[in-house]
């Protein structure tokens, strides 16, 4: 039985200039018989605008742990549901499997545990007529990575973040928050 019941992580990977291809998942990860089963089996019908899909990394080739993929932003086009289930959806499970090569999740519990993870593509890429797939590939490949990492071993830590709370400022609070 696993001692994995919730984790959580996040990551931010950037695209290469000109590109819209910012990649920001975030993951939730836990016991099969916990609340992140729990969750993860709600998720088995559609939303409207929020297409809920399981990662594969090609037919046939469901990756382990199961993982459910949903989107943060309102898919609107059949161009952006291919991007997503394509590219996107191949980047992420291809880090699902390195993440298990590597050690960051546990094989031995891979069908102990799952996973659920909200994938940011922005809208523009559906219709940037010079979307780079390589630079999505990477940008989703290394965010997944890093966000399921740093939920395995628990990052940022309550000690880091109370640290860095004068220094670490969120982009939108620039104009707005004095932190002096």
């Amino acid at each position: 039985m696993t001692d994995i019941w919730f984790r959580t992580g996040e990551a931010t990977v950037l695209a290469a200039e000109g590109q819209f291809t910012d990649a920001m998942p975030e993951v939730l990860i836990g016991s099969v018989r916990g609340p992140v089963g729990t969750a993860f089996a709600s998720m088995m019908g559609q939303v409207k605008g929020h297409t809920r899909m399981f990662v594969v990394r090609d037919l046939n080739q469901l990756v382990r742990p199961a993982t459910m993929m949903t989107t943060k932003a309102t898919i609107k086009s059949l161009e952006y549901v291919e991007l997503l289930g394509g590219v996107v959806q191949g980047a992420t499970g291809d880090a699902i499997v390195d993440c298990l090569i590597e050690g960051i999740l546990p094989k031995e519990e891979a069908d102990e545990i799952c996973m659920i993870i909200m994938i940011w593509l922005d809208p523009r890429c559906a219709k940037d007529d010079n979307l780079d797939l390589k630079d999505l590939y990477r940008t989703n490949y290394e965010a997944t990575k890093i966000a399921i990492g740093r939920a395995m071993r628990g990052e940022p830590s309550v000690e880091e973040l109370i640290a860095n709370r004068k220094t670490v400022r969120h982009y939108a609070l620039e104009d707005v928050v004095d932190y002096e």
